[in-house]
């Protein structure tokens, strides 16, 4: 057995209104390759740049150990300067990231570097975010809490994505009162004996080079893992319907806030939990025995 996936279409000189119309409005996900071509972005964006305009920045960092116990799932592994950080990224293999570096908040001269790309799209242009990893890293399946559409630019390296709609959500053995697939499954290479469900689901695929563009569409599920160090840029389109504005809340202030408690008070017992419901529905849902 094997994941069930397809490449993501690749696209050069997208209009506006093919945008709109063929990925956008139908929540497809699109590669377009030269929507940073004008982008001063492109040429300058690197390490060594990052090093000269972010160095002294005290960045907290992740490392790819699940929460155990009373921990809190979303606390940094340790905070380090961002040069120190690149030293560490630049020596070899690390599973250290740095995610959500807000541009606006710590390098505002460096939103120059790069425009909003005519889309058609209202985006969230308060929130030009970062995300850093080392060789080898991954970032466990997921879809964003904000419900955003996202358009990922990566500068640096290359990386792994796989992403899954909204629709395949059953097979994915979600976590409850989370956004997450159960944390243990490594997606680049998920033992299907042990989750075979995931065989079921069907997905899409790409490798993530210099200066291209994914769209991830709202809701959709994906897992990244950096072939190399890789550094990218998001820009966010956030959702603007009163359902998806009402679930966002739900997300923010009932689920996340409901699932530290219950750690705190139940410790791995609520971990523990949560894994064995994930795997009893997602089997049920692929009617698996």
């Amino acid at each position: 057995m094997k994941l069930d996936l397809q490449n993501i279409p690749r696209r050069r000189d997208l209009s506006k209104e093919d945008f709109l119309r063929e990925y956008f409005h139908p929540k497809k996900p699109v590669i377009i390759e030269d929507l940073t071509s004008e982008w001063p972005a492109l040429e300058k964006w690197d390490f060594d740049y990052f090093r000269k305009k972010a160095g002294g920045i005290v960045v907290p960092l992740y490392d790819g150990k699940p929460a155990k116990g009373r921990e809190n799932s979303h606390g940094p592994a340790m905070k380090r300067p961002f040069r120190e950080y690149i030293d560490i990224l630049q020596k070899g293999p690390t599973d250290l990231r740095m995610f959500f570096f807000n541009l606006l908040q710590n390098c505002p001269e460096l939103v120059s570097d790069f425009k909003y790309p005519d889309l058609g799209v209202k985006f969230f242009k308060k929130l030009p975010v970062l995300f850093v990893g080392g060789e080898g890293s991954r970032v466990v399946m997921h879809y964003d809490m904000d419900l955003a559409n996202n358009f990922h630019f990566n500068f640096v390296g290359e990386k792994r994505i796989i992403l899954y709609p909204p629709s395949e959500t059953g097979l994915l053995y979600k976590v409850p009162y989370s956004i997450v697939s159960m944390e243990i499954i490594d997606m680049d290479d998920p033992d299907l004996e042990k989750y075979p469900a995931l065989a079921q689901a069907k997905g899409f695929e790409t490798r993530l080079k210099h200066g291209e563009c994914l769209y991830i569409p709202s809701e959709w599920w994906h897992f990244i893992k950096y072939e190399t160090p890789s550094l990218s840029l998001t820009l966010r389109s956030l959702p603007r319907s009163p359902g998806k504005i009402a679930e966002v809340l739900n997300n923010l202030l009932f689920v996340r806030n409901y699932d530290n408690l219950m750690r705190k008070m139940k410790g791995q017992e609520w971990i523990d939990y949560k894994n064995e419901l994930a795997i009893r529905r997602t089997h049920r849902n692929a009617g698996i025995e």
